[in-house]
């Protein structure tokens, strides 16, 4: 399983790419392995300001839904439209094409809750 190291990480399983002020974000492939097959993804939130850790979709896989979390506060500015015609992309290239959500990040304090790649593939183990 491969944590690229130029991203940051959340313990609820989401990676965050970080340029200037704006963070891509998706979930890791340890979360998509976790959740098996995804058949829907539910993000509602273009537009919105969330705060750190609030919910901002849902993850829809054969064996259970699984919430999003913002792993820093900011405004959504757009969620990937790919997802609504083949969430599947989630488990193929959870890093890439595979991206949920784009951010405007209000707090970059929030940046030091984030876990480099070592830190969290130690806590996935």
């Amino acid at each position: 399983m491969s944590f690229p190291a130029e991203l940051k990480y959340t313990k609820d399983h989401e990676w965050v790419r970080i340029e200037g002020n704006q963070a891509t974000i998706g979930i890791t492939s340890f979360a998509q392995g976790e959740l098996g097959d995804i058949v829907f993804v539910e993000i509602e939130t273009a537009g919105e300001s969330l705060g750190l850790h609030e919910i901002f979709g849902t993850v829809e896989a054969v064996k259970t839904v699984s919430d999003l979390f913002m792993p820093v506060a900011g405004k959504v500015l757009e969620v990937n439209p790919g997802l609504e015609a083949d969430p599947s992309v989630v488990n193929n290239d959870p890093y890439g094409a595979g991206w949920m959500i784009k951010v405007e990040i209000e707090a970059s304090s929030d940046m030091s809750q984030l876990m480099d790649a070592a830190a969290y593939e130690a806590l996935v183990g």
